[in-house]
């Protein structure tokens, strides 16, 4: 699926809403996702999508997503801190990565790191699937696959076995949620690899903060 293919916080809000915000008009959502954003339009499939929150106030969270207690492991809480040098973003903060990839910033990736069968519920507009199995050699992903996965998506060049992550894209990486090892899978991998932390975020809510906080989804 990878032949020929929504974490920096921003130094001030400021700059950050910059990008973001929409106009506030009269008929403005009363849900907004902050309170001077109230959408953001991303390109998704080649389609616009309209993000935003839900706007019935009697609105209850996704069933899916509704489970406050699964087996650990492997579904245990995952520590705020990954690893040093990657950095946990919020939900203001991936839109704003989203949506500056979707505006054409072809330095940033946004990845959703979850397998198939879970992004056929609904991802987040403007991710593009790496499932971690993917880039996990213990999970059966070829040498020469996850080279092509890492050229092709996140910007690594290779030259003679070697990896160049001099122009790697800043990789924005989440799944399922705090209690999801999914993602945490794909960038402790993508550190192995020698990926520069500094270039990695996390997305550590991921679809349970999501879909709580009633933002927009996508189906493949």
């Amino acid at each position: 699926m990878f032949k020929g293919q929504l974490f920096i916080v921003l130094s001030g809000a400021a700059a950050l809403l910059a990008g973001l915000v929409s106009p506030v008009l009269a008929d403005d959502p009363e849900v907004k996702i902050t309170a001077e954003i109230a959408s953001v339009d991303i390109m998704h499939g080649g389609e616009r999508v309209t993000v935003m929150r839900n706007q019935d106030e009697a609105n209850t969270v996704n069933k899916a997503f509704a489970k406050t207690s699964r087996k650990c492991p492997p579904f245990c809480i995952q520590p705020s801190t990954l690893a040093p040098g990657v950095e946990t973003i919020g939900e203001v903060e991936i839109l704003d990565y989203a949506k500056r990839m979707s505006d054409g910033d072809d330095s940033i990736v946004v990845i959703d790191s979850r397998t198939p069968d879970w992004v056929e519920r609904g991802t987040i507009p403007g991710a593009i699937n790496v499932p971690w199995t993917s880039l996990s050699p213990a999970r059966g992903a070829d040498p020469i696959s996850i080279v092509d996965i890492l050229e092709e998506v996140f910007g690594v060049q290779s030259n003679e076995g070697l990896l160049d992550f001099s122009q790697a894209k800043t990789a924005v990486l989440f799944c399922n949620g705090m209690w999801c090892g999914q993602s945490p899978a794909n960038i402790r991998t993508l550190l192995r690899f020698g990926y520069p932390a500094d270039r990695i975020k996390w997305y550590r809510g991921g679809m349970q903060n999501w879909e709580i906080l009633g933002l927009t989804t996508v189906k493949p």
